[in-house]
């Protein structure tokens, strides 16, 4: 499958993915656990069939020491034994915020279940992460970026 359009080589889409990748780091930075981060990375992918995001995060995922088995059951997190309790409220707020015209957006209980696991400062993370993600993940939707060549640290 060929990309619709090479977004690091449009001067507009190149411009603009370096600014969300400048958002990224600031997130990377922050005190959100980085296996949750990479967690709800894939999740929204998973959602949103994006095939770029999923080769980038599980391979980076694997190369950070996440095991197969965590990252195989992602999709069927609320089924499986091996996410924390903590895990499990980020997924279902990137759930949740990932499908938002599906279900009336992010409920209140939601929130309230992640805010149990995370601060105020990772809660901010937690919501950037999970829009950026899916920012992300259209931009790649929409051009057909494909999956499958990526190797781990590539970008940065």
């Amino acid at each position: 499958m060929d990309a619709r359009l090479d977004i690091y080589s449009n001067a507009v889409a190149g411009e603009f993915t370096k600014h969300i990748n400048a958002a990224g780091t600031v997130l990377t930075g922050s005190t959100l656990p980085a296996a949750t981060q990479e967690l709800v990375k894939i999740r929204a992918s998973q959602i949103n069939g994006c095939a770029s995001c999923l080769d980038m995060h599980t391979k980076d995922a694997e190369h950070r020491g996440e095991s197969s088995v965590r990252i195989n059951l992602i999709a069927t997190w609320r089924e499986a034994t091996v996410f924390t309790e903590a895990e499990r409220a980020a997924l279902e707020l990137t759930e949740q915020g990932t499908r938002v015209a599906d279900g009336g957006g992010v409920y209140d209980e939601a929130w309230a279940n992640a805010a149990k696991h995370y601060d105020d400062d990772q809660l901010g993370a937690l919501a950037c992460l999970i829009a950026l993600i899916n920012v992300y993940n259209r931009l790649n939707v929409i051009t057909r970026q494909p999956g499958g060549d990526y190797t781990p640290g590539q970008w940065g």
